[in-house]
C-alpha cells in the first residue's frame, strides 16, 4: 500500500494530481477547505492548511486510517483577492498569501516529514521481507512566479519564492534519510485561478509568451508528479522541474 497526501485537492491541479496518483495505485488523501468524498480519494479531510493548530488533527486522521505516508504533495495555494500595484499592496493580502502559500506548507511538511521518519525503519523492514522497496518523497508545487516578477501581485511572487527555498532546504535536510524532495514549477496553467485573466493570457500566448504556444493543463503537472513519485527520475532530490511550455528558455 502506498499513501499520498495532496493538499488543495478539490479542483484544478490538485484534483488532476490526485487522479494521476490513484491511477498509479496510491491511496490518495485529499485535503482542502471544500472537498467531497469519492473517486479518486481514499480519504478526504476538510481542513485549511494555513491553520497550523489543526494540522496535527489532519495527521492523526491519516495515521489512524493508513498508518503510513509515502508522498506529500504541497499543492494548496491562492492568488491575491485583488491584483494591486506593489506600491499599494496591503498587509492583509500579504499575510493571507504568506499563511496559505508558505507558512502552512512549511509546517505541514515539517509535521509529515517527522512522521515519515519515525516510521521509516519499520516500513523498510517490512518491505524487505516482501522483497520490495520503500520510496518516500515530498513535492512542492510552486510557480514560475517564484522567479518572474509581477509587480501587480507581488505578494504571490514572494510567497512562491519562499516556497521554492523551502523545497531546497527540506531537500538538503532529508537527502541523507532517503526521502526525496522536489519542486515542480508550473507556468501558465488553465484553472479556476487563472480563468479571470484568460483574455489577458490568450493575448500574451498569441504574442509568443509561451514557446509551445498553448495554455498548460492541470494534467501536465499531474504527469510530472506521478513520474517523480514513482521514482522514474532517480538520483535527483532537490531538482526543480519547470512545466511551462518553454517559458524558462532565454532567447533574443
Amino acid at each position: 500500500m502506498k499513501v499520498a497526501v495532496v493538499t488543495g485537492a478539490s479542483r484544478g491541479i490538485g484534483y488532476a494530481i490526485a487522479n494521476a496518483l490513484a491511477a498509479k495505485d496510491y491511496q490518495v488523501v485529499g485535503i482542502s477547505r471544500n472537498i467531497e468524498p469519492g473517486a479518486p480519494f481514499a480519504l478526504t479531510i476538510q481542513a485549511d492548511i494555513s491553520d497550523i493548530e489543526s494540522q496535527a488533527n489532519v495527521l492523526s486522521q491519516i495515521a489512524a486510517k493508513f498508518g503510513r505516508i509515502d508522498l506529500l504533495v504541497n499543492n494548496a495555494g491562492v492568488a491575491p483577492l485583488k491584483r494591486m500595484d506593489i506600491l499599494e499592496a496591503g498587509v492583509d493580502s500579504f499575510d493571507r498569501l504568506m499563511n496559505i502559500n508558505l507558512r502552512g506548507p512549511f509546517f505541514f511538511t515539517q509535521l509529515l516529514a517527522n512522521y515519515m521518519l519515525a516510521n521509516l525503519e519499520r516500513e523498510r523492514s517490512e518491505a524487505s521481507r516482501e522483497g520490495e522497496e520503500v520510496k518516500k518523497s515530498v513535492i512542492f508545487i510552486t510557480s514560475v512566479s517564484a522567479v518572474a516578477s509581477s509587480p501587480e501581485r507581488a505578494e504571490y511572487c514572494i510567497s512562491k519564492a519562499g516556497l521554492s527555498m523551502a523545497a531546497q532546504v527540506y531537500a538538503d535536510r532529508l537527502a541523507s534519510t532517503g526521502i526525496s524532495v522536489y519542486e515542480i514549477r508550473p507556468g501558465v496553467i488553465y484553472t479556476d485561478m487563472t480563468a479571470g485573466v484568460k483574455e489577458k493570457y490568450d493575448k500574451k500566448i498569441a504574442e509568443g509568451l509561451i514557446p509551445e504556444g498553448r495554455w498548460g493543463q492541470p494534467e501536465d503537472i499531474a504527469k510530472a508528479v506521478a513520474a517523480l513519485a514513482g521514482g522514474e527520475i532517480p538520483y535527483s532530490t532537490g531538482t526543480i522541474i519547470e512545466i511551462s511550455g518553454g517559458m524558462n528558455i532565454r532567447h533574443l
